[in-house]
């Protein structure tokens, strides 16, 4: 299920490696993807930044945090919440709740129902926050 919402490939550079313009790329690429309204893997996200080994999963969670710390100053849901891991059946890696409760939005058991229950209340605010309005039942 490799998504690519945005061609990265064709606008590549060297300072595009740096891992402000990363995050800032990724948030683009979810951002797009949010109007899907579903997840992707690490190494989709990594696929889809067009990144080259070696670390490219360490280089997507680095972005990643660095959008969560973005998205908890401007109260907003966290959109690293698209990015969940094969291994955890549908769940985010532990770093995103490490990350979550250094940042004081998390207090709960990162392998439990705890995990589950915030995942999915951030995952649904991040799509309603980021998809586009649905124009479902608008009259014209």
């Amino acid at each position: 299920m490799t998504a690519a919402a945005w061609d990265f490939a064709a606008t590549i550079t060297v300072e595009d490696s740096a891992p402000e313009t990363l995050a800032r790329r990724l948030r683009v690429h979810l951002q797009a993807l949010a109007t899907r309204r579903l997840p992707i893997t690490y190494q989709e996200a990594a696929k889809g930044m067009f990144l080259s080994p070696p670390n490219t999963i360490h280089q997507v969670t680095e972005a990643l945090e660095q959008l969560m710390a973005e998205d908890a100053a401007a109260d907003r849901p966290f959109i690293a919440a698209m990015v969940i891991s094969k291994a955890r059946g549908g769940l985010p890696a532990p770093g995103f709740f490490d990350c979550a409760a250094r940042l004081g939005r998390f207090a709960g058991d990162a392998t439990g129902l705890d995990a589950w229950s915030f995942h999915a209340v951030e995952l649904y605010a991040t799509v309603g926050f980021w998809a586009l309005p649905s124009t479902f039942g608008e009259s014209e």
